[in-house]
């Protein structure tokens, strides 16, 4: 069964960091590709940061371009979201999701097209 397991979150004031990570059972991740997905209060879900299931390939969105780094333990079967430099409008429940490509080289910030989903845990950016 698949199952993935987010931590990290909490209250931290601007420009300050946190790393979340998201713990995934029940499949190995270097076949998997995984997504980081946020959701602020009265706004839709939008992609943050995605890996590929090679690792090879990383995006991210253009709100969070040079201040967050996506990375992972293939060991550890985790994926991390390393967030520096954070504002208040980052505040929001943070979720990571996976999908099977057969291709290695894909991810995805479209989070309609992930196939499963965390609990999500909640950011809150203030001072």
């Amino acid at each position: 069964q698949v199952q993935l397991v987010e931590s990290g979150g909490g209250l931290v004031q601007p420009g300050g960091s946190l790393r979340l990570s998201c713990a995934a059972s029940g499949f190995a991740l270097r076949f998997y590709a995984i997504g980081w997905f946020r959701q602020a209060p009265g706004k839709e879900r939008e992609g943050v940061s995605c890996i590929s299931s090679s690792g090879d390939t990383l995006y991210y969105a253009d709100s969070v371009k040079r201040r967050f780094t996506i990375s992972r333990d293939t060991a550890k079967n985790t994926v991390y979201l390393q967030m520096n430099s954070l504002k208040p409008e980052d505040t929001a429940v943070y979720y990571c999701a996976t999908r099977y490509y057969t291709e290695s080289l894909i991810c995805d910030l479209d989070s309609d097209a992930m196939e499963s989903w965390g609990q999500g845990t909640l950011v809150t950016v203030s001072s």
